[in-house]
């Protein structure tokens, strides 16, 4: 049986490894977990003799094969409950990753598989993210950040690298949703903000917001 802490350790250290990081880094592990090193090191151990992932000293830890199958899981889970917190029960986008959190530990496989049928089998989630099937595939799509967008390119907002709640009120706040079109006017080259035309409305973002902003070109 794998623990309700264990599964937040497996899912961080698939999503640091998405990331970039083939191996990942108790350090790194351990500012995505905020908590110490230590406990991390101690932690990793658990799993590497339970065969979750495989560790060795100051050369990071990967998951198994079966951490993977672990971690899909769990991201299938939470963002199905995304789906479900926001299509059925009225949540908006920036309310439903906490809830999500504590859904994604259910760990009746019957009631994932009722959900995904009643959700008429959802591909991604409402932050625009890829919600693994049943098998453990995933469906990516074509996509770039709007700050490698070029001017006068159009677009559509496919999804967002910052789920947080500050970023989606931002969103929210300028009428900036998934499916909503962009197009890009102005890129500064002085502190590489961006001007798009959204909603007939021009407006200004940072270059954090940009590189927050997934976006499809059409």
């Amino acid at each position: 049986m794998v623990t309700l802490t264990e599964e937040n350790y497996i899912k961080e250290i698939y999503h640091l490894a998405k990331q970039g990081e083939n191996n990942v880094s108790t350090n790194a592990l351990a500012k995505a977990m905020e908590t110490k090193a230590s406990s991390v090191t101690d932690m990793v151990k658990k799993l590497s003799e339970k065969g979750y992932v495989d560790y060795k000293k100051y050369q990071g830890v990967a998951l198994t094969k079966q951490g993977k199958h672990i971690a899909v899981g769990i991201v299938r889970k939470h963002r199905l409950w995304e789906v479900f917190l926001v299509e059925k029960l009225n949540f908006s986008w920036d309310e439903i990753h906490e809830v999500a959190e504590q859904l994604e530990h259910i760990k009746s496989e019957k009631l994932i598989k009722q959900l995904d049928a009643f959700l008429e089998y959802p591909t991604h989630d409402p932050h625009g993210d890829p919600i693994p099937d049943e098998t453990g595939k995933i469906k990516s799509i074509d996509k770039i950040l709007l700050s490698q967008a070029q001017i006068y390119d159009t677009c559509i907002c496919v999804g967002v690298k910052d789920s947080s709640s500050e970023f989606l009120k931002y969103l929210d706040k300028n009428e900036i949703a998934l499916g909503t079109k962009l197009t890009v006017m102005h890129k500064e080259a002085f502190d590489n903000s961006v001007t798009i035309n959204v909603n007939n409305n021009l407006l200004i973002i940072s270059n954090l917001i940009a590189n927050n902003l997934f976006i499809k070109l059409s």
